[in-house]
């Protein structure tokens, strides 16, 4: 299939990465763990596994972010209070892993991998780091409260919320709108058309390090011995929340 060219793409970014991803986004969608989580097929070490890996990859993200924060190929989107979720991630590991988790959470390779490009996206080539923060806080926004609900039934959880602060986000009175103002930063970013191809490979390689991530896969010792999938977008095409069931890139 012919690579289309920068000129021939949506005139706003997130406009193109969505019409490009389209293509990963069906991958994403056919994915078997993400029919099961959507009909309530979860188990504690299933889910467990996956927040893990979530709180290896947001602390190599927002690493990076602080990294950038002043960077004018980053700056715009720049949201910490609303967005960021090691702090949410910490407080799930401890309830799922224990007062230890420090030292008791797994790490897969494919996590490795996916935290691996985020740190040489961030010191390196921090202008494509918006493909990967816009791959992942958008789909957390999108699906979040859907994902919690189903997480909590299946697994019997706390309605209180224990175990899934990932997917709230306490300073975003709004999501869609929240959503709207991101992707308007997102389009008042400069950059050239060679800058801007990249970053829309960027993004549809940051939604393939979210399949391979959420794949069956061998597991250091000790670890779970199941894992979830990626799960359908919403209408603007981001990943519904937590990248993994959900789905990913937009």
């Amino acid at each position: 299939m012919e690579r289309p060219q920068p000129d021939s793409m949506p005139q706003d970014l997130s406009e193109a990465l969505k019409e490009a991803t389209k293509e990963v986004h069906v991958q994403a969608e056919n994915a078997e763990f993400m029919k099961n989580f959507q009909k309530g097929q979860v188990t504690r070490k299933g889910f467990k596994l996956v927040m893990a890996s979530l709180y290896h990859i947001y602390v190599a993200l927002e690493e990076q972010i602080e990294r950038n924060k002043e960077n004018p190929a980053y700056a715009p989107l720049y949201f910490p209070e609303e967005l960021h979720r090691r702090a949410a991630l910490e407080r799930d590991m401890a309830f799922w892993y224990g007062p230890r988790w420090e030292d008791a959470i797994p790490y897969t390779q494919a996590t490795r991998r996916y935290v691996r490009r985020l740190h040489e996206v961030g010191r390196k080539e921090p202008e494509l780091l918006v493909a990967h923060a816009y791959t992942r806080y958008l789909g957390d926004l999108s699906g979040g409260q859907v994902l919690k609900k189903i997480a909590q039934k299946a697994l019997d959880l706390p309605s209180s919320g224990e175990g899934v602060d990932f997917f709230t986000f306490p300073n975003v009175a709004s999501a869609t709108k929240f959503k709207q103002l991101y992707r308007s930063r997102m389009n008042t970013l400069e950059m050239t058309p060679e800058v801007r191809q990249r970053v829309i490979e960027e993004a549809k390689a940051a939604f393939l390090l979210n399949i391979q991530m959420l794949l069956p896969r061998r597991l250091p010792e000790g670890s779970p011995s199941r894992t979830f999938s990626p799960r359908r977008r919403s209408s603007d095409g981001s990943l519904p929340s937590a990248l993994w069931w959900q789905r990913l890139p937009w």
